[in-house]
């Protein structure tokens, strides 16, 4: 028989792994759309975002694909 402590711990489990996969979600969202490429960027130059910042970070990233050579 289970007692309520057991269903605090089981519930803080439950809300420790949802908490956990929203981060690795949106992690993984930040990657697919290029926010934390330009927040690496950021810190690499030391910048702070503004637009020209964000123009340079885009001339930069095209210049990395145009780079790549492409398959198929």
């Amino acid at each position: 028989m289970k007692q309520s402590g057991d269903r605090v711990i089981a519930r803080d489990r439950v809300i420790g792994r949802g908490t956990a996969f929203c981060e690795l979600l949106g992690a993984a969202l930040r990657e697919i759309f290029d926010e934390s490429a330009y927040h690496r960027f950021l810190q690499r130059t030391h910048d702070v975002p503004t637009k020209k910042s964000y123009r340079a970070f885009l001339r930069e990233h095209e210049a990395s694909d145009a780079r790549k050579p492409r398959c198929c």
